[in-house]
């Protein structure tokens, strides 16, 4: 309440009992002014007091009643203005801003705001030109990045799996000198060494996620990108719930990229999130591509620096999204999953 007593239009309003209040001042003065130095016959105190008082009575609603008539037109335009903001801020560059011909500064604001969301879309239209024509490189350098792909895959085999492999081995030969000796801490390094194994398995398998092929391979977005899910369904635990548009007609370029996106944050999931429930939709709305992904698992501080494979990970998947003129964003907190939502204008 207290917020909206301090909108524009309360301040025209609080502007017009200025003026009034100061018009009864400058009656006032010149009243007094006249009984008291001319004394005309006609003018007494108590007429003064009756015009100042029917001034006030007879004025004041009056006044704030054309004003607030006046000011509703300005309020709707103003409401009008920062919706059409808030759809350039998710993605809406179509959107077109209608003008009521007032040809005054705010009809002049209206133009410049129909320039800037064309050319933001003229802009958006070109980042997908060129995403098309980077997708052609991207096939001629297709083996170079197979090869790249395996030295990763390599690094990433050495630095966690193999590690981990290496740790399981020395700790299971330790609990098998404990079994006889101590019971207790034998029992207690087993289940260290199952949650280990569960680790390098999860590892394992976002690793295997990531030797998909980079492109689709001719088949649609929603039968790539279910067909991943059902992997994912027979070598982990978890539940998926799918909701996803079929018959998306998008360039290949962008069926890439959000493949791609999909894959990476599935991989996160698999391999960070101990999560048991997903969620994944891909909807096909009027004017943009929206996709949302959330699951159940451990989270983490959005806010503060996370683990350098999964920061990697998720800058990756901004970038991506950023090249087809999209917007992401993701929100985490520790024991209360991760939520993806990523639109990408037609």
């Amino acid at each position: 309440m207290i917020k909206r007593l301090r909108g524009i239009r309360f301040q025209l309003m609080r502007s017009e009992l200025y003026i009034i209040y100061f018009s009864l001042l400058v009656i006032a003065l010149i009243s007094f002014f006249t009984y008291s130095v001319l004394q005309p016959n006609w003018l007494s105190l108590e007429a003064i007091f009756f015009l100042l008082a029917m001034f006030v009575i007879v004025m004041t609603p009056v006044g704030l009643y054309v004003i607030f008539n006046k000011t509703k037109s300005i309020k709707e335009r103003i409401n009008t203005y920062s919706i059409f903001v808030s759809m350039l801020q998710q993605g809406k560059y179509s959107a077109k801003l209608y003008l009521e011909d007032a040809d005054d500064e705010l009809d002049t604001f209206g133009e410049e705001l129909n320039d800037l969301a064309k050319k933001m879309k003229d802009q958006v239209s070109t980042l997908q030109r060129l995403a098309d024509e980077k997708s052609e490189f991207a096939n001629k350098a297709h083996i170079a990045a197979t090869m790249e792909e395996r030295q990763r895959l390599a690094r990433d085999l050495h630095d966690a799996v193999s590690q981990q492999l290496f740790a399981l081995t020395m700790m299971s030969q330790a609990t098998v000198k404990l079994i006889d000796k101590n019971p207790e801490k034998a029992r207690e390094q087993i289940k260290e060494i199952s949650e280990m194994a569960l680790q390098a398995q999860n590892e394992m398998r976002a690793l295997l996620l990531h030797l998909r092929p980079v492109f689709l391979s001719g088949e649609p977005l929603n039968e790539g990108i279910i067909r991943l899910v059902e992997e994912l369904k027979k070598k982990s635990g978890m539940q998926f719930h799918l909701d996803i548009d079929e018959g998306i007609d998008l360039s290949q370029s962008k069926e890439e990229h959000i493949f791609r996106m999909v894959q990476e944050a599935l991989s996160n999931i698999l391999r960070h999130a101990n999560a048991q429930h997903v969620t994944l939709k891909l909807k096909d709305r009027d004017q943009e591509i929206y996709i949302h992904i959330d699951d159940d698992g451990v989270g983490f501080k959005a806010n503060e620096k996370i683990d350098q494979k999964t920061s990697y990970g998720l800058k990756t998947m901004k970038e991506r999204c950023e090249e087809i003129g999209g917007t992401f964003r993701i929100k985490s907190q520790e024991g209360q999953g991760t939520y993806i939502d990523i639109r990408i204008p037609k």
